[in-house]
This record gives structure tokens, sequence and C-alpha cells, in this order.
């Protein structure tokens, strides 16, 4: 006591302190409280003080024994640990309907209800919070707990944790720290119980008076806190003095020594008076409820007999006994406490209208049952999974960057293969594969033998990036955090080759970064979840900007604060419909359209995105491959494009060539094709081309030429490829080298369009494209695929969007269109579907691109960007807009480009989109529509021609048209 006497920390008081929980109490308040605390007997107003534990994962032993306790003894609430929402809900309505007065129900909810059920969302752990750059996701974060802890029938979280941790070798605190600076830990402490009590549950903060300097586990044995009075009171009881301040509404009290406040050897915080009264609720005048810490944990249970440790912490001035291990003797031990003088009745009294203040605040004076059947539902907010990722986005942090590759720029320079340890960790791999062409190697096992990373290494030779990712590591010191010693060995080994560069990526524990410390580019995500995952990868290709810093010392070259802030290089993102405005509820409704699609044999399946502002936020596979559901399509499933071809692939030669000031629109197109001269073709504009008004018919006989009634024309093809026969029609048909030739040749002598009024009428034509090719491949010296690859699809890091797809890929990758019983008589499957296309090679000018739709998405998001994108510029000007905007009265298309036509009832596009709409459709059941308005990208892919192209169920229920409708009933107004 010599101590305590010499600091002057405490003020002596024997009084009680009175029931007003920081605040004035209203008439109703009173009303309520005086006519509950009068209707209950003297043992019952006992119980109030006790919440035990409750389980949803347990037998109808614990169940019946958890009702009698609150049948034969009135407990005030319970603390519902392991189990799931649905049961858990059910249970609390059944306690609820057998207790007198209403229960106060409390969970352990720091990260979520994911701490303690299963089926629930996990939003972050502190030290995730701690490393965010904005304080307004801890907000926000406290808001979706705290509703979804409502709709659960709870009304306490205890939480947040607000030790101040600087102590790496904590095994109990750690990551569930906001971090070391005392600071940060109280602004983002006051930030989620704002979140929380702004929002109807009552915070808890813990573990008071400080946790955060000790490497004992209070659940196992008695920390010991050897702070000095300097740290103790600008350190440890700051954060708690700030929440009290900021009206948090409950304190919870750890199982720790501390023998500076109290020398009674081995006295935990939680029976200590000193701490207790004298510190919390006198020195720093707290009048809110103060809640032991779990009464069942070793470090102190072990230590006394039953009932006796329940009545040592109301002694100390504790309102709530939490996870009372005997509540009947506990009871006498109190009521034998009282008679004995060694606490006052009007004290105990004052405790319990304390609770049912908290009852009355949490609004149980007008109980509800839980409304089982809707829970889930309720339960799953879609704001809850934006607040989760965006958590992450702000969180993530480089920790180091010194080659300054990060994040990925030039993707066709850098040849990026991965690999991930401790898990086959399948978001990550997903969405490490829409950025990337290269490999991701997974070694499920974090201790795997030298061995299984040498045969990956012998792998590694034709790549120069390895992006090696930590998974499923635990948060134990002395486990060294989950990582394997051959892991170690395995970085350390691919970070002595002088040919790649090794980024470490650590989806854990920050302190865990000490074993990595000498990687020359770190990336720490703090946590390894569904969020992290998807987040990661987006940082490492500047999808999204790097901004989290680390909220901890790892050692003297990590330090906390450090963190590399990296550009956005506007590549598409992927979240939640919600980040961007549009109601994911409503975008559900998209599967009830694609699935009737594939119900009613639209199309065996399809595959259907979504993009608003740069970010997918919709993009699913629907059905199979064939109607015998033999194989099921997925995201990764390349589709025959069709006439989606003229805009993904020719016109962007001619636009990049516009830009280039290489082409004029105006100019005769046989300016630059000269042979046209002496056609009737000599006269047509570049513009009115493009415009489908160059009087060009919508097709003429090609391939028709090419056969008879029995067959293939011995001239056009053989079966076999040679010098002479080198176009590759099907894997056993190959054409003439010459039938790009002997078709142009066909395009020359071909007719035109009567004239109208003297002018020749818009008519869309494959002709047109062909023409551009031609005109492009002559400016540009070299064939179109090669430019298009090199120009656009390497850069842009499109694996996936090629001619010809079968040299590249096997056929199990790509959707089949027809069985062609007429021309090439053969199923196709990675061979072009246009016949015009497949005679020169499956390269034409109208058709012939394969492509899935997130490569397809980000060719077009690029012009949607007006050519910026990733880092980079594809156009110097504004030339997709120029091309994409109307050409004239009467007209819908643009340059190229098709529009839609708000005029008509049913037409390619939604009438609820602009006017400005742009993109194209193609003949195998595949679109893309751009909104530059709204930032909307939309894109259906299917192959409705299988196994005949004279399926029209595509248009007869206008699938594409009526998702798109969804898009824009989706799009939330503000």
């Amino acid at each position: 006591m010599l101590v305590l006497a010499l600091t002057g920390l405490f003020v002596s008081s024997s009084a009680p302190p009175p029931a007003d929980m920081g605040r004035p109490m209203t008439a109703a308040e009173q009303q309520w409280v005086d006519s509950v605390f009068t209707g209950l007997t003297p043992e019952q107003r006992l119980g109030q003080l006790f919440m035990v534990a409750a389980y949803s994962n347990k037998d109808r032993k614990h169940v019946q024994y958890t009702e009698f306790l609150v049948k034969n003894y009135g407990i005030g609430g319970l603390m519902f640990l392991q189990g799931g929402p649905r049961r858990q809900a059910s249970l609390t309505n059944r306690y609820q309907a057998a207790s007198k007065v209403p229960l106060l129900i409390a969970m352990d909810a720091e990260w979520g209800l994911d701490m303690r059920l299963d089926s629930s969302l996990h939003f972050a752990k502190g030290m995730t919070l701690g490393a965010m750059d904005d304080d307004e996701y801890v907000y926000q974060m406290g808001r979706e707990i705290a509703l979804n802890l409502k709709t659960l029938g709870v009304h306490v979280s205890f939480s947040p944790v607000i030790d101040v941790n600087s102590n790496p070798s904590n095994p109990v605190i750690g990551n569930r720290s906001f971090g070391e600076d005392k600071e940060q830990v109280a602004t983002r402490g006051v930030r989620y119980i704002r979140g929380l009590q702004d929002h109807g549950v009552m915070a808890v903060v813990k573990h008071f008076p400080g946790h955060g300097d000790t490497d004992v586990d209070s659940h196992v044995a008695l920390p010991v806190i050897n702070s000095d009075l300097a740290r103790l009171i600008n350190v440890d009881l700051y954060p708690f003095r700030k929440a009290i301040d900021e009206g948090v509404m409950g304190v919870m009290v750890g199982h720790l020594y501390v023998p500076l406040l109290d020398t009674s050897r081995t006295l935990s915080a939680t029976i200590s008076p000193n701490l207790v009264t004298g510190l919390l609720k006198e020195k720093m005048g707290f009048r809110g409820l103060v809640f032991t810490d779990a009464l069942n944990m070793k470090s102190v249970s072990n230590l006394y007999k039953g009932g006796e440790l329940d009545a040592l912490a109301l002694l100390a001035g504790n309102d709530v006994l939490l996870f009372s291990e005997d509540v009947p003797m506990a009871v006498q031990k109190i009521k034998e406490a009282i008679a004995e003088g060694k606490i006052a009745q009007a004290d105990v009294d004052s405790r319990v209208r304390k609770m049912l203040r908290a009852k009355f605040w949490a609004g149980l004076n007008r109980y509800r049952p839980i409304d089982v059947p809707h829970l889930m539902q309720n339960l799953n907010r879609p704001l809850s999974r934006m607040v989760q990722q965006q958590i992450y986005e702000h969180a993530v942090t480089v920790v180091k960057n010194d080659d300054d590759i990060l994040p990925f720029q030039r993707l066709d320079t850098l040849r990026i293969a991965s690999i991930t340890i401790g898990s086959e960790a399948d978001v990550y791999r997903q969405t490490m594969n829409k950025y990337q062409s290269g490999p991701v190697y997974s070694v499920p096992n974090r201790y795997a033998p030298d061995s299984t990373f040498n045969r990956i290494s012998r792998q590694l030779a034709p790549y120069n990036v390895v992006v090696v990712s930590l998974h499923n590591m635990n948060n134990t010191p002395t486990h060294n955090y989950g990582l394997g010693d051959g892991a170690l060995k395995f970085l350390k080994t691919l970070q002595a080759n002088p040919r790649l560069k090794t980024v470490v990526v650590m989806l854990g524990n920050a302190y865990a970064l000490k074993n990595v410390e000498t990687s020359r580019n770190l990336v720490c995500s703090y946590e390894d979840n569904y969020a992290s995952q998807l987040v990661v990868p987006q940082v490492l290709f500047g999808a999204l900007p790097a901004r989290g810093r680390l909220p901890v010392t790892v050692s003297e070259n990590l330090k906390a604060g450090q963190g590399l802030p990296t550009p956005d290089f506007r590549r598409l993102r992927y979240g939640t419909p919600e980040e961007v405005g549009l109601d994911s509820r409503i975008l559900a409704q998209i599967d009830n359209v694609a699935l009737e699609a594939v119900a009613y044999a639209a199309a065996p399946g399809c595959q259907v995105l979504v993009a608003k502002d740069g970010m997918v936020v919709f993009d699913k596979s629907y059905g199979f491959y064939t109607y015998d559901k033999t194989q099921a399509v997925n995201n990764g499933t390349l589709y025959d494009l069709a006439s989606v071809t003229k805009v993904a692939g020719t016109l962007q030669a001619i636009m990049w060539l516009k830009d280039e000031g290489r082409l004029n629109l105006d100019e005769k197109v046989s300016s630059y094709l000269t042979e046209l001269k002496s056609t009737n073709k000599k006269d047509m504009t570049v513009r009115e081309v493009l415009m489908h008004h160059a009087g060009l018919k919508p097709g003429i006989p090609t391939w028709e030429r090419t056969i008879t009634g029995t067959g293939l024309k011995p001239e056009f093809y053989a079966s076999t490829e040679s010098p002479q026969f080198s176009r590759e029609v099907t894997p056993t048909i190959f054409s003439a080298s010459t039938s790009d030739d002997t078709v142009w040749g066909w395009i020359q002598e071909s007719a035109l369009l009567p004239k109208v009024k003297g002018k020749y009428p818009v008519e869309y034509s494959d002709l047109s494209f062909m023409v551009m090719k031609r005109l492009a491949e002559k400016l540009l010296n070299q064939p179109i695929e090669q430019f298009l690859a090199r120009q656009f699809y390497r850069p842009l890091g499109l694996n996936t969007m090629l001619y010809n797809p079968l040299d590249k890929f096997p056929k199990s990758c790509i959707a089949p269109t027809e069985n062609d019983t007429f021309y090439r008589r053969s199923l196709l499957q990675g061979s072009v579907h246009d016949q015009a296309a497949a005679l020169v090679g499956g390269v034409g000018g109208h058709a012939g691109l394969f492509a899935n739709a997130n490569d397809l998405a980000v060719l077009m998001q690029m012009n949607l960007q007006n050519g910026r994108y990733g880092g980079q510029r594809f156009f110097q000007t504004p030339i997709v807009t120029e091309f994409a905007r109307g050409t004239e009265a009467g007209s819908r298309r643009g340059l190229g480009w098709d529009r839609g036509d708000p005029s008509k009832p049913e037409g390619p596009t939604s009438n609820l989109s602009p006017a400005s709409t742009f993109g194209h459709t193609g003949f195998t059941g595949t679109c893309v529509w751009m909104d530059p308005e709204n930032k909307i990208l939309y894109i259906f892919l299917s192959n409705r021609v299988y196994p005949d192209a004279g399926n029209k169920k595509l248009v007869q229920y206008n699938i594409r048209t009526r998702i798109h409708d969804v898009i824009y009933k989706a799009l939330q107004k503000t």
C-alpha cells in the first residue's frame, strides 16, 4: 500500500458509485428500472450481475443447464461463444422466453461474428486496422458489426482491444491490438466504439489496465505487467482515458498482475480493489459497466474454490461477473459477503440498477424475438462485404520495393511466376491470373521438404519475376508464426539468383516479417482471408494503390510507420457492387435471366461480366460447353467473339493509325489501297466505310465459291499443311496461302448497293471491316494479328485474346460453336465459326478473335478510359470518344462502333442506358457495351450457335438486353 500512497493515483472514497452509466436517466428509463428492480427478489437481483457462457454447438445437457440458470437464478445475461448464427438465434429466443427479465446478450466480436461463429463474415483484426491510412473504416467496421450483432439479438460486444502492444512476443494480444502507438490505439479505439454504440451495441474496451507488454497468455497463466509508473500512465492507460472521455459504456478488467498498483502477490487486476475501484472507478471516473474477464481462465480460476473468485471480483468493484463456473455457489458466497459486511447491500443494488439501465439502453424494455427465418439474409448485408474489402484496400503495405518493380507495369516485358506456400489460396490464385499469364504453383504444406521447392525451382527458368506468397500462418511467435524452414530457405535461394526479381508477400502477422526482412521487395497484408487474397494482387499490379503502413516495429530495419505508397495504374479492379453505387441484390437478378437462357436452350453456356468505374463487380459463368452437360463453363473459358472482333481487333488498329496521324478518315480508301482506283469503290472514304455507309453489300459469296455439293475444291484446300496450303481452317483442313488475296479480289469485283436519293444507305457489312483490315495491314506493313498482339494485347496482359487459339490452348479451354455439317463438316471448337474468316486462315477483319470475358473487359476498359490503362497510354488523343459518338441523323452507328437505339422498343442495348452507349454484338451470341456517362462496361459471351447456328432463342427471349436492363435497375441514384 505504500506504493499506492506515494503515487497519489487514487482519491479515498467509501461511497458506492452512482448508477448513472455516465448519462442522465429519463423518466421512462427510471420507471422501467424501478419497476423491474422492485419486482425481483434479493437473490434474483444478484443473478442480474452474472453473465454466463452459452454455446450453440453443445449438447442438450448444456442447453438445459443454461436454461436452468436463467429460470432459477435470474442471471442477467449470456455471453455466446462457439456455434452458428441460426442455432444461436434459436437458442437466444428460447432463453429470452424463459427469462423473467430480458437477458443482456454479449459476444466477443472483435473482428466480427466470425470470431465465434461459423458461416459469418470476418472483417479485420486490430493490427490490420492499425495499418490503414484512414480511421473512417474503423468506424464503418464497428457499424457493420453492430448491425450484425443486433440482427442476432446481441447487445454487447467485448471490443475493441485497446491494449498498446509493445511486446512482439505477446502471445495473446499481438495482432488483436491496433499497434504500438498510443495515439493510434486511442484514436482507432474511439472510432470503433462510436461505430458500435452509435448503432445500438454497447462497446466494452479491454484489457484494463493494459495487456500489451507481456509475453504470457492470461488464458493459461497470470501475466505480470512490470511497467513503471510513467509508462502505465502515459501509455497503457492513455487509450482507456480517451475511451472513457468519449463515453464508452463498458470496460473489461484483465487477468493481469500489476505489482506497481497492488503488492498482493499474484493478485489479478480482476479482483484488485485498488485497480477496479480505486483506479478505474474513482481516479478515472468511469461510471459504466465494469466486466471481469472470463472467470474460468486458468490464470485465476485454479487459485480459488467454487464461487470464491466471483465474490472477490464483486468486492473489487466489478459490476458484471463473466463466465462464472458455478453460479449457485457464487451467489451463496456473495450473500455471505453481504451478511459479513464485506460489501454493502446498497452497493450491490446500485450495480444491479446499472445492469438494468444497460438493458434499457439496449432496448430490452421493448424486447422482440429474433427473426430466425430471415436471419441469414439480414446478416449478409452487401455493405458489410464492401467495408471488409475497403479495409484491406487501405491496409495492404508495400514494406520494401528496393528493385522499384512494384506495381508491375510493362506486362509484355515481365514474365511472372507465382508460388503460394501454406495454402492453395484459390481467391489469390484466381485474382493473380486475371492480371498475368504465368503459372501459380501451390505448396499447401507450410513445412514441405526441400525436394518440393527444388522441383518448383527447376520450372522457373522462363521467368524473370517470382512472387512468393506466404499463407495460413499462425500468431505464435514461439512457433515462428507457422513459417517452415524449407520455405525460408527457398526464399533465400530465390533472392540469391541475380536473374530473378523476387517479391515476398506475407498474408499474416506483421511481426513475422522479421523472418524475411532481407527480401528486397516485401508486401504485408496482415491476414489471410477472402478480402486480403482479392486485394493483394490488385496492389501488386497497380489496380489499387498501396496505402498501408506498419503499425508495429518488427526490427531495427522495419519500423512502425514504414510503408511505401504506390501509384494507381487504372487497371481493372475487382470488388463489390455497392462500392461503385450498384445494388448487389438487384444485380443478382442477372442469375435469373442467364439461367433462363441455359434452361430454354438459348445457349448451352454463357458468361456475364459487369464493371463500373473501372471495378468488376459481377463476373459469373452459367451452364456447360454442350447440352449433354459433361463440362461446365467457367470464367476462364474462351469464346469465339465473332463480330466483336471488328471493334476488339481491326478497329483498334484503325484508331491507332488515326491517333498517330497516319490515317485520314476523309481520305479515299483508294488513296491507300491503290488497286481500288480502277474499281467501283474508288471514291469511298475511310469514314464512309467505318459508318457502313459506303455502299458495300452486307456480304458476298466467298467460301461458297470454294466448295461443291460433295466437298471442298482441291485448288482451295488440302488436308495437310504445306507452303502452298498454310492457312488453317480446322486442324485437318488448310486453305491456300493465297486465299486472303483471292478474297480481296472478289471484294474488289463485287457490286455496290443501289443509291437511295443519291446516297448509299447505311447497311451493316462484314465487307467494311475486311476492307479496313486490308488498309491497316498496308499502312502497318505487317499482319494485323502481329500488330495487335505487340501494341495492345501483350502490354495489356491479355493472355487469352488471340486469333487461332488452338495454337496456344487445348480444346478443353474453348467453348465449341457449330457442328458444321455443310462446309467444314466437323464440330468447331477453337476454329473460328465465321466461314469467310476461316477461309483466310482464321484472321478476318470482321471475325476471328477468341477471348475470355476478363481479357475482353481489360481491352474495353482501356477504350472506355480513352487509351489510358496500366500506367501506359495506348492512344495519345481521345480517339475512342471521337469514333464512338454518333455520326449522323438516321444512323445509330459510330465509326466502327455500334450504338444503342433508344427509339426502338427492343434493340441491342437497354433502353435504360444513355444514347452515348457504344460497343458491338457478335453472331455467336456475344456482346460488349460501354456507357461513358455512368462508366459501365457490360460483356455477355455465349456459344448460342452450338450445335446449330439457326438457334435464335437468344434474340427471341431478348436475353442480352434484359441483362443490360438489370444493370441499370441496380444503378443506385444519388
